[in-house]
């Protein structure tokens, strides 16, 4: 068993003195932060299905979003030595008529650990306050997250929203999300697409971060 898969299984197991241990042997061994982001998205998304299913109740969801924020503090404790500075700035946020967030708090956390500034707008953020938040924090990408097919309809008003502000060609717009992909991606108007994680902070990292990474 691999340590990613090590990792991903203790956390469904809600096993914290295993998370641990592979988590500090992990950072000792220098393992890429997205993949242990990768396995704890992989354990986070069982226990969802567990709790879904009624095999796992809300102490266990507490529990192992606690494991989760503890790894996340590691991380970022990790990532500050690697980064002169924040590497950008990125504004997110779930867009109008859709409440998920498990998702998006992932990107998040993975963004945060990584080194850059992120403004999160939350959930069910209407295009005003995208445009709002452009204005007042000057990011280099704005994040548009979905999971619902109801999603796709705000995404695109909020990116006209942008346009209309005079905004547009001050930011990338990249949107995530299960429903999302190439197609979507040019209907709303969006620079990218991503549908995983690595891929998201490979996009991001391209337009505002690498410049800022220490050699």
């Amino acid at each position: 068993m691999s340590s990613k898969e090590r990792l991903t299984q203790a956390i469904i197991n809600l096993d914290e003195q295993m998370v641990t241990d592979t988590i500090n042997k992990m950072i000792a061994s220098n393992v890429e932060l997205t993949d242990i982001i990768e396995a704890c998205r992989d354990g986070m998304t069982v226990i969802g299905e567990l709790f879904e299913k009624g095999d796992y109740f809300l102490s266990e969801m507490v529990m192992a979003s606690e494991l989760l924020t503890d790894i996340i503090s590691r991380l970022k404790k990790k990532a500050e030595r690697s980064y002169i500075s924040p590497l950008g700035t990125v504004v997110i946020g779930t867009v109008k008529g859709d409440i998920h967030y498990i998702g998006k708090d992932i990107v998040v956390n993975v963004l945060e650990a990584n080194g850059y500034q992120v403004i999160d707008l939350g959930v069910d953020v209407s295009p005003e306050k995208f445009v709002e938040a452009i204005i007042t924090n000057k990011p280099e990408v704005v994040g548009l997250s979905g999971l619902i097919t109801e999603a796709i309809g705000p995404m695109k008003k909020t990116v006209d929203a942008i346009k209309a502000a005079g905004l547009r060609d001050k930011v990338k717009i990249i949107i995530g999300g299960g429903i999302v992909n190439e197609v979507i991606s040019s209907y709303v108007g969006a620079d990218k697409w991503a549908n995983n994680v690595s891929t998201g902070l490979k996009e991001i990292n391209a337009w505002a971060g690498e410049k800022n990474v220490r050699e």
